[in-house]
């Protein structure tokens, strides 16, 4: 069972997303926990185990699958699809891994070509200076665990060698997949992130799309 310690610190980082979510919670009672029913276990890591999702809450359409893809990324690339909210690690064969995302509110989503600069397990956070002046009562730090608004992975997408500031991205809120709910960054569910995070180098290629197009 998911410690009730995971369940109090998920409700702390609502209001710490890494990209800033719009503080989205699921339809629930007020006086209900919105974490309940949420996970059905865990599957061991290190140094903390990540909680796993129950997907029945979840549509089929977000499910990670193995699907038809027509693209003409190479393989090993990802895709970001911010309107369909899929990400596609492209496979050979015409083939890829499709994992279910939320994405950045309008205005907020990144568009373009970029990188794998560097990967994180179980990485700390800080907030960005526009987070900040958005927001000025965040904390300037969050150490790595459960209620870090990263989760259990990050991938950090660069461009020309330097930080873009967005990232794919672990979270404790599952609901929020196939949302547009952050200010920009992709984020999956936990157990997800850390499958991709195993399957792709630092150097990847990352396009993330809107309307079929990216734009560097």
């Amino acid at each position: 069972m998911i410690a009730r310690r995971l369940l109090v610190l998920g409700l702390m980082s609502a209001s710490l997303a890494a990209c800033q979510t719009a503080q989205m919670q699921p339809q629930v009672n007020a006086s209900a926990d919105p974490y309940a029913g949420w996970y059905v276990g865990a599957v061991e890591d290190k140094p903390f185990n990540i909680p796993l999702v129950d997907r029945t809450k979840m549509e089929p359409q977000y499910a990670r699958q193995v699907v038809e893809y027509k693209g003409s990324e190479q393989p090993g690339s990802i895709v970001v699809d911010i309107d369909d909210r899929h990400l596609y690690l492209v496979q050979p064969d015409q083939k890829a891994i499709r994992y279910g995302v939320g994405v950045g509110k309008q205005g907020f989503s990144w568009k373009g070509v970029a990188s794998v600069g560097r990967k994180g397990v179980w990485p700390a956070w800080s907030p960005t200076k526009t987070m900040v002046r958005i927001k000025p009562d965040l904390p300037t730090y969050r150490e790595a665990g459960l209620e870090n608004p990263l989760g259990a992975r990050a991938l950090y997408l660069y461009q020309n060698g330097g930080d873009t500031l967005f990232r794919i991205h672990g979270t404790n809120e599952p609901w929020s997949i196939g949302e547009q709910v952050s200010s920009g960054c992709v984020r999956m569910l936990n157990e997800d992130v850390a499958d991709l995070y195993d399957r792709v180098p630092v150097g990847t290629t990352v396009y993330v799309k809107r309307n079929g197009r990216n734009r560097v």
